[in-house]
């Protein structure tokens, strides 16, 4: 190593180590950022704070969603950047095992070339908010537990038809700070996606399930798509007529990017926190449902590998649930780990004894005690039946019960007024419900289906008898002498008799009535139509003890945001997949004693790790032009080579994958992908020290697009800034 690297690289040790300690906390919605005008300019923002809430401007409007992952406008031809493992699900659907493009990757030559992405594909751009908290609550905190759930449920429904009569939209009615606030949300929905680049797995989940959480990382988990639309800049569904979608604002690419120190923010759609529980849900996820949910995942991705062998046809229909799975269960380790480092449940309590004291110093805030003391009860209520219900919830999760069950509820709540059906039977989501059953046909197996299925059953055979399902027991014609011996024979009737592995079948059981799937001799629709009152059942249950927790759980939010405010801070509502914005620094960490994590990864660490076998097998051209030093124009000087991927103190969660990461003049540096081992049990607490979040840099992504993909046509699209 030449002695200018070494420097560097003592230079890099020592900025990590001596970097802020303290990560920022807070997800915050768009209307809250001028109220932390002068956290976000101290940080370093050079944007006008409020032009970051206008939700159509720049830099907001290039921002959207794929409903499930976040995502950005980068060309005023639709071009959109996510991560890999985002538009995985799109690659894993057009491959096949002669023409894997998992494993070889995908570059559309033209536009001509590009792949409708897989069914349900969706690019939402949000276009407007509006306060709609009184309309949807008013009168009801007067109702029933069941009257009011019903009311709140009918109105959202009911504003969020109202939105969409303008043909090209699809709205959402977000809920706030527990049911205390409500927002319609309007967001233009683009229907034909495209797959247009995806690196291959050697790339663009490099490292896979073993590096997956963990630091440092050099992932270059970025990919593509195009968002098309009718030649009249209407919404359409995928057709040759169709033609690219011009936003009206993408963002450049900044192929200078960022060193150490330097702010960012990431803008994106947070799934969901769970920072305001109380004490008995904390209990009951960390003492039981997140540890016997882990064991089960365990078992689970074993049960998927042995069935469908490496290299067959069903290991590439279940590529992608076996990557989420794997990724789940990594999570759920971390937020097992988590939650025993930094002392979750007693940190919870002492939480829940802070309040009760400030509570009790002003008696004009006695009204708060009785409600928090309700909502405590209807926690631990509500943490018995979910795990009275897990092993049943398990053992009705194969995917031919699953679309009979599905099929079933369609042709009851078809007897229904469209206004008044439950949402995903509604006549506005028969597209999804369609291109759900038509996905199957490249994400099912028989034989893998079945093993999952004898799995779960093993599970339920091994509960009590009290936890037993006295309808799914006769119907499956479960007994207390049934064994997991006998569940092979009992289960092949199923895979046997069963026609709803043809999609043409399924497809056409859409336009049946309830009596015609009640007259079906199929095994999995007579299961399904036996089990529907039971689940109803179990859905009345739930929905009781909702409209309980919406007259409870506002007035608790009340409190404890007002408490928080007169401890000086700003209250920011639980991720819920809406549009957020949280900000920091580009920054290295120290999560445990005589660790020091450094902000950025280089070229070199590929080849140090890769052993030419999966899952660290890069290419060989990458190998090769690493080995040249062949950088092009994005070296990093501090670093002396390619930075590949770098470390922030973002404040994030699962939906924030695929975020666009912008510097201070707004400009796209990379992309948010992960978060550390340390850091995942975030979604519950926030801790200071650890919370680090992981993202692919812009260089590196230009990088492999020039190097190694020969993508010059997407990078000739972008605007790129240096």
């Amino acid at each position: 190593m030449k002695a200018t690297k070494l420097l560097s690289a003592a230079l890099l040790l020592s900025s990590a180590l001596a970097a802020p300690a303290l990560a920022k906390e807070g997800m915050f919605t768009p209307a809250q950022l001028p109220d932390i005008a002068d956290q976000l300019q101290e940080a370093g923002l050079e944007l006008d704070p409020s032009d970051l809430t206008d939700l159509t401007g720049f830099p907001m409007g290039a921002v959207i969603s794929l409903g499930g992952c976040s995502a950005s406008f980068v060309s005023a031809e639709g071009l959109v950047v996510t991560n890999h493992h985002c538009a995985r699900g799109s690659v894993q659907f057009n491959s096949t095992a002669e023409n894997n493009y998992l494993e070889n990757g995908f570059l559309a030559g033209t536009k001509g070339d590009e792949l409708p992405a897989a069914p349900g594909s969706r690019i939402y751009v949000t276009t407007e908010l509006t306060d709609v908290t009184d309309r949807v609550r008013e009168g009801t905190l007067d109702m029933s537990p069941v009257d009011r759930y019903a009311a709140i449920e009918q109105r959202r429904k009911d504003i969020t038809a109202e939105c969409e009569a303008e043909p090209g939209f699809r709205c959402l009615v977000a809920s706030f700070y527990g049911g205390a606030e409500y927002t319609l949300i309007k967001r233009l929905e683009v229907r034909d996606v495209r797959l247009v680049y995806a690196p291959a797995d050697s790339i663009g989940k490099y490292g896979g399930d073993i590096d997956n959480w963990q630091w440092p990382r050099h992932t270059g988990d970025f990919a593509f798509y195009r968002a098309y639309v009718a030649p009249d800049g209407s919404a359409a569904d995928f057709s040759e007529d169709n033609v690219p979608y011009a936003p009206e604002h993408h963002l450049k690419v900044n192929a200078a990017g960022l060193d150490d120190g330097d702010f960012v923010m990431v803008a994106g759609y947070p799934g969901s926190t769970n920072r305001y529980t109380l004490l008995a849900e904390v209990q009951n996820t960390f003492g039981w449902t997140y540890p016997t949910f882990q064991g089960l995942l365990t078992s689970w991705i074993q049960t998927i590998e042995n069935a469908a062998p490496e290299g067959s046809d069903a290991r590439v229909k279940y590529e992608s649930r076996l990557a989420g799975l794997n990724n789940f269960e990594k999570n759920l380790r971390g937020q097992i780990d988590g939650a025993r480092r930094v002392g979750l449940v007693d940190r919870r309590a002492a939480r829940e004894a802070a309040l009760a004291d400030w509570i009790a110093a002003d008696e004009a805030r006695a009204d708060y005690a009785p409600a928090i003391e309700a909502l405590s009860e209807l926690s631990v209520e509500s943490a018995t039946a979910s795990r009275t219900n897990f092993w049943y919830n398990n053992a009705t999760r194969p995917a031919l019960l699953s679309a009979a069950q599905r099929l079933y509820r369609l042709s009851k709540e078809r007897e229904l007024p469209d206004a008044e059906r439950e949402p995903g039977y509604q006549e506005r989501d028969m597209t999804f419900f369609r291109q759900g059953l038509q996905a199957l046909d490249r994400r099912y197996d028989a034989r893998v289906d079945q093993s999952e299925w004898t799995l779960f059953l093993t599970g339920y055979l091994g509960q009590p008898a009290e936890e037993r399902v006295a309808v799914f027991d006769q119907a499956l014609g479960l007994t207390a002498d049934t064994t997991v011996d006998d569940l092979h024979a009992l289960l092949a009737s199923y895979y046997e008799g069963t026609t709803l592995g043809d999609g043409e079948i399924r497809l056409a059981m859409m336009e049946a009535d309830a009596a015609t799937i009640e007259a079906s001799d199929d095994p999995f629709v007579k299961l399904a139509v036996a089990l529907y009152e039971y689940e109803r059942g179990l859905e009345d249950a739930a929905e009781e003890r909702g409209g309980r927790a919406l007259a409870l759980r506002p007035a608790y939010m009340e409190a404890i945001t007002a408490w928080q405010r007169e401890e000086g801070g700003l209250p920011y509502p639980d991720a819920n997949s809406t549009l957020r914005i949280t900000f920091g620094n580009v920054m290295g960490g120290s999560p445990f004693d005589g660790m020091a994590y450094m902000p950025f990864t280089s070229l070199e660490g590929i080849t140090q790790k890769d052993t030419g076998k999966e899952p660290f097998n890069s290419p060989q051209s990458q190998l090769d032009a690493i080995e040249a030093k062949d950088y092009g124009s994005y070296e990093l000087d501090s670093i002396g080579s390619v930075p590949v991927n770098f470390m922030s103190d973002l404040d994030v969660t699962g939906g924030n994958s695929g975020s666009a990461t912008l510097n201070a003049q707004g400009e796209l540096v990379g992309l948010l992908f992960d978060g550390t081992f340390e850091s995942v049990n975030s979604d519950w607490d926030f801790d200071p020290r650890t919370t680090r979040s992981i993202h692919v840099d812009s260089r590196y992504m230009l990088w492999v697009m020039e190097k190694v993909d020969g993508a010059q046509v997407l990078i000739d699209e972008m605007d790129v800034v240096r």
